[in-house]
């Protein structure tokens, strides 16, 4: 279990609600998982894909395999998480090569930028589950995303891939709390989206750029700072820090400590975000029209 600090995210400090309630849906999760009967996972080691894939294959055994892709918008330490936390199972695991960075749809870096990283992925899983005989592919999305803009949503509808935690009615505290009762240790890492959603929309997503992001959140990393994201706006990246670390980033020698490290991975400027770490905060300047379609 992880021990808290005064860094640790709101809902990563004391008990976590919703327990009871949760084991209920966690019956309906693993009933939904055994009439598959066999079932693919995409699995990125976030704490929803992990849990899934966690609870396949305790319901399925070999009968399930989690299948990670492995392309630059994924950081390193990404994959190695969630290559060592299905190790600690003896979880069937696949790590396939996605080549969504060549895709000029994905690339250009607009608002659906996800949907075509989810397409490249389910296309691999579909030929990997006609050669592995998988009828059945699932994802880790939750409840709760069903009221967020994700692209990536309308890619698993037409590729027909299931959504169990989200027909189960489990919300991302829910799944914490599960994921703690289970002793998994990432049942409180922060949420941690691929590298291209630090980029801002219309500039290109490259391998060099992820690359930089990548070098330059490390370096934050290496400061002690847990919850944060580091938004690339070409020569600028623009420091999100969570709101309960975010005094500690405030004294002039973290800030010089911050701005080397930025540097260093290739940035000409260095601006703190004020307002703190938001997730999806890159959505804040699409238009109403194209946020109220959500994932459909």
């Amino acid at each position: 279990m992880s021990e808290h600090t005064q860094a640790d995210p709101a809902w990563a400090q004391g008990p976590l609600n919703g327990a009871g309630d949760a084991a209920g849906k966690l019956c309906v999760l693993e009933a939904q998982l055994e009439a598959l009967g066999s079932v693919m996972v995409a699995y990125s080691g976030g704490v929803d894909s992990a849990f899934l894939a966690a609870t396949a294959h305790r319901v399925l055994g070999q009968r399930m395999l989690a299948v990670l892709a492995d392309s630059p918008s994924l950081a390193r330490r990404d994959l190695e998480a969630a290559c060592a936390f299905a190790r600690s199972l003896e979880m069937p695991l696949e790590v396939v090569a996605t080549e969504e960075l060549d895709r000029p749809e994905y690339a250009r870096n607009d608002a659906d930028r996800c949907f075509h990283c989810k397409d490249e992925l389910f296309r691999v899983m579909e030929t990997l589950g006609r050669q592995r005989g998988f009828a059945h592919i699932a994802y880790g999305m939750n409840a709760d995303d069903r009221r967020d803009f994700r692209p990536g949503q309308r890619a698993a509808e037409q590729h027909a891939v299931l959504a169990p935690l989200a027909d189960a009615g489990l919300a991302k505290a829910e799944i914490r709390a599960l994921a703690r009762a289970a002793g998994y240790p990432m049942w409180d890492r922060p949420a941690a989206p691929c590298l291209s959603s630090r980029v801002e929309y219309g500039r290109a997503v490259t391998r060099a750029v992820l690359d930089q992001v990548e070098k330059a959140e490390e370096s934050l990393r290496a400061l002690g700072f847990r919850e944060f994201r580091v938004r690339h706006h070409g020569d600028l990246a623009r420091v999100e820090i969570a709101r309960n670390e975010l005094e500690r980033a405030l004294s002039l020698k973290m800030m010089d400590a911050i701005t080397a490290g930025l540097k260093q991975a290739g940035y000409a400027y260095v601006t703190l975000d004020c307002t703190g770490f938001r997730s999806g905060s890159m959505n804040a300047i699409l238009p109403a029209e194209v946020l109220a379609r959500r994932g459909a």
